[in-house]
């Protein structure tokens, strides 16, 4: 029986020659086979100065169990962050993370986003003070959100046009994601008329700004809960870049049977509010106040 509290596993102690420049945080919920292709992808990176903090938002023994599994053949460093599943509480576990991390750069994704091997480097290679930065990713359909493996990630082929193209994926504008370099990446991050916002699958910032502003809004649910972080870091003067063809993952199948209407319209009054009053600060953040 899984005990109703929360825990954390395989808590890793850097000294400070070890710090880790980028810590990355996953958010998952009862998608094991997926996260398990995700931390995969993490495994291939081409930098491999990081952690890895799982903020998993109440999962079952499954995915506690693939971690662990996982963990003993794993290079990665990895602690997994739980608490009790009482509904949709995301912004809850990623302030415990939060905290937990050992590096002074957050990089915040989903356990359900696989990484490019470049994913990391290249976060790191575009921050700079006093800027988040907003990365986007390119939605897969079920059935091949199924069929990759393991060996697709590694030989990174499931990032390629023609693989995807062979397996039935529809060609749509939306594939230079997975093709841009050099200048056509630059030019096209600069001409997208997508706003640079705070979206969970994909962003990264400083920690002293994410603290600054007290985490995230615990009050959020669904809807709309990574958003209203970066309106406050808006709010203290955090600029946002636009690095949506230059940060690439790709966001697997799920169904979405946890939101309701009313979580929308109750986040929607509190970012109204965050927008109108120019908050900064959460009282209902990190630190209670």
């Amino acid at each position: 029986m899984r005990l109703n509290i929360a825990y954390r596993a395989k808590i890793v102690i850097f000294t400070a020659m070890q710090l880790p420049e980028i810590t990355v945080i996953i958010s998952t919920y009862n998608q094991p086979m997926w996260l398990q292709k995700v931390l995969c992808g993490y495994e291939n990176q081409t930098v491999d100065h990081f952690e890895i903090i799982i903020a998993d938002d109440g999962s079952t023994e499954e995915t506690k169990t693939m971690i662990n599994e996982f963990c003993k053949t794993s290079r990665l460093q990895i602690e997994h962050v739980w608490h009790q599943d009482l509904g949709f509480r995301k912004t809850v576990i990623l302030n415990k993370a939060i905290p937990l991390a050992n590096s002074d750069y957050l990089l915040f994704t989903d356990g359900d986003c696989i990484p490019r091997n470049d994913f990391v480097a290249t976060h790191l290679k575009l921050r700079k003070s006093g800027w988040f930065l907003s990365g986007g990713y390119f939605k897969l359909p079920k059935d091949i959100s199924e069929e990759i493996t393991k060996n697709d990630i590694v030989s990174q082929r499931c990032f390629d046009v023609d693989w995807l193209l062979s397996k039935g994926l529809q060609s749509s504008f939306k594939l230079n994601k997975l093709t841009s370099k050099g200048f056509k990446e630059r030019f096209l991050n600069f001409i997208t008329p997508t706003k640079a916002t705070w979206d969970g699958m994909n962003v990264s910032g400083w920690k002293k700004d994410v603290l600054l502003v007290n985490g995230f809004d615990e009050r959020m649910q669904y809807g709309g809960e990574d958003r209203e972080i970066g309106e406050r870091l808006f709010n203290l003067g955090i600029k946002a870049k636009q690095i949506r063809y230059s940060a690439i993952c790709l966001h697997l199948h799920h169904e979405r049977g946890y939101v309701a209407p009313e979580m929308i319209t109750k986040n929607k009054a509190i970012r109204k509010v965050t927008k109108r009053e120019k908050v900064i600060r959460t009282p209902f953040g990190i630190e209670k106040d």
